[in-house]
């Protein structure tokens, strides 16, 4: 009996040490977007296709990698793709690993020679019409360098968007970060930082290579979109994320995203310190 109560006890010790441990405010949650299985949970939208044609099976899965692949493809003729996570975000960290393989498609533009982004804030896949090429939204450019010349990557392009840099409204539609460049087909670590509209910063290989402030719908390069999307001048504040098939094969061998916007009530069991939106909606008591 004596044994029955020290096991009974014990086990209550350890119980309300892991839920203690569980509840710990300065543990980061980080939530894998990509499970490594397959696509669930994602949405693919090729330029010229339908919601979810995955035309070539451009989009794929193999050794725990999300691939784009051109296989399937005679020649590219523009047939940009993206592939959308299923919910929209507005204060977070997003990591993600990539790294350029193989030979450019066929047809493909010399500027997306091993060219793709991360694309934030951006409109969903539903809302893109058939034949729009890209999202309106915020590009991370992720470029692999050539065998000559500097190529930074983490670059910022803006496909029906504009952004603020030190007070001043950039209309240019891409703006070099200050990476170093990255050769062959090295895996590079990407991170982004996204604070609703007052600052988004790109960090390589945990280094802040680019940083901005108010991004908002304007400017072009974006085409066959639905004109009542596009609002220009109105503050970007939060969208989805999705990331781009340009012409080149790319992996990712991870996406993960730390949420930034919740429960700020310390009373409450899922409050966190590193909370920097408040979200009371989503305090568990």
């Amino acid at each position: 009996m004596k044994n029955f109560f020290f096991i009974l006890v014990s086990a209550l010790f350890i119980n309300c040490n892991i839920n203690k441990k569980n509840n710990d405010p300065s543990k980061e949650e980080w939530v894998q977007l990509f499970n490594g299985k397959d696509l669930s949970g994602w949405d693919i939208k090729i330029a010229g296709y339908e919601l979810n044609d995955n035309f070539g099976e451009t989009f794929y899965v193999e050794d725990g990698k999300m691939k784009v692949k051109y296989d399937g493809y005679d020649i590219f003729n523009n047939r940009f793709g993206h592939i959308f996570y299923k919910n929209k975000y507005s204060y977070y960290r997003l990591k993600t690993g990539y790294r350029f393989v193989g030979e450019q498609a066929n047809g493909g533009e010399g500027w997306a020679f091993k060219n793709s982004g991360i694309m934030l804030h951006s409109q969903s896949a539903e809302s893109m019409l058939k034949d729009q090429d890209f999202p309106i939204s915020i590009e991370v450019q992720l470029l692999g360098g050539r065998e000559e010349g500097e190529r930074p990557t983490a670059n910022l392009c803006t496909p029906g968007t504009q952004v603020y840099m030190a007070d001043t409204l950039f209309t240019t539609h891409c703006i070099n970060s200050t990476s170093k460049t990255y050769r062959g087909e090295e895996w590079v670590e990407v991170e982004v930082l996204v604070l609703g509209d007052s600052l988004v910063q790109h960090i390589v290989e945990n280094k802040v290579v680019m940083e901005y402030t108010k991004p908002q719908y304007g400017g072009g390069v974006v085409h066959n979109y639905n004109e009542k999307i596009k609002k220009d001048g109105q503050p970007l504040t939060e969208g989805y994320i999705s990331l781009q098939s340009e012409s080149h094969p790319v992996e990712f061998r991870k996406i993960e995203l730390l949420d930034l916007c919740g429960c700020m009530d310390k009373k409450a069991k899922n409050y966190k310190s590193y909370f920097v939106k408040m979200d009371n909606s989503k305090c568990r008591y």
